[in-house]
């Protein structure tokens, strides 16, 4: 269950976004699940107005379908909505690497190698929390050395269904994967190849149809059939 620690300025109902957030993402709350604000409220020691603020935001997100006198459930996954969520992130993250290639910064290779290394551990540890957290992590590194950190806050906020997908498909085999694509996009940079680079980032991106695929047919139950 993800916690509702506070951080900065954020409101308590926006601390139950991300703690409901995470936990959709991670599969603590299912495709399909009911959930009640008092349910909620209890489980993260809240009332229930930051509750029911935060249902709001994620139905907006396209995470919960809210029908007026019936159960809150937390809505299944939209392969168009998967596919939504891959477009905008290619088009942005491929501009993102362009950008950091064409004039790479001293010691960029070695910060990103670092998030490499952690992200080998916890793919051997098999610890699927840890290794989704350090992807994210690395991502949004790449957009802080281009100097656009504020990029992936878009990518962030549009990406969630196929967050869910890549979280259903973490593995070993699937963490060791992405992290030899990672290593192809950090060796790109360092020899600032900017066309390299785009490659690199293109071919990791594209994957998202292949894991879509994957899980549809091993979590049918979990998709939107519509």
């Amino acid at each position: 269950m993800a916690d509702v620690t506070q951080t900065g300025e954020e409101t308590m109902a926006l601390r139950v976004v991300r703690a409901l957030r995470d936990d959709i993402i991670t599969m603590a709350l299912k495709p399909g699940d009911v959930i009640s604000e008092s349910d909620i409220a209890a489980k993260y020691g809240v009332s229930r107005q930051p509750v029911r603020e935060a249902f709001i935001r994620l139905a907006q997100l396209g995470l919960l379908l809210i029908r007026p006198k019936r159960a809150t459930v937390v809505k299944k996954i939209s392969p168009d909505g998967v596919r939504q969520s891959r477009f905008i992130r290619e088009s942005i993250e491929v501009e993102i690497v362009r950008r950091l290639a064409a004039q790479p910064a001293p010691g960029v290779r070695a910060e990103l190698e670092a998030l490499l290394a952690e992200q080998e551990q916890a793919s051997l540890a098999d610890d699927h929390r840890r290794f989704h957290e350090l992807d994210e992590l690395f991502h949004r590194v790449l957009a802080r050395l281009a100097g656009v950190e504020y990029a992936w806050q878009l990518i962030d906020d549009h990406k969630m269904q196929l967050d869910r997908v890549r979280y259903l498909t973490l593995g070993v085999s699937s963490s060791q994967r992405a992290i030899a694509e990672h290593r192809q996009i950090v060796d790109a940079v360092a020899a600032a190849d900017p066309v390299a680079a785009e490659a690199a980032m293109r071919a990791h991106l594209a994957r998202a149809e292949v894991l879509l695929a994957q899980t549809i047919a091993d979590f049918p139950e979990y998709f939107d059939e519509g």
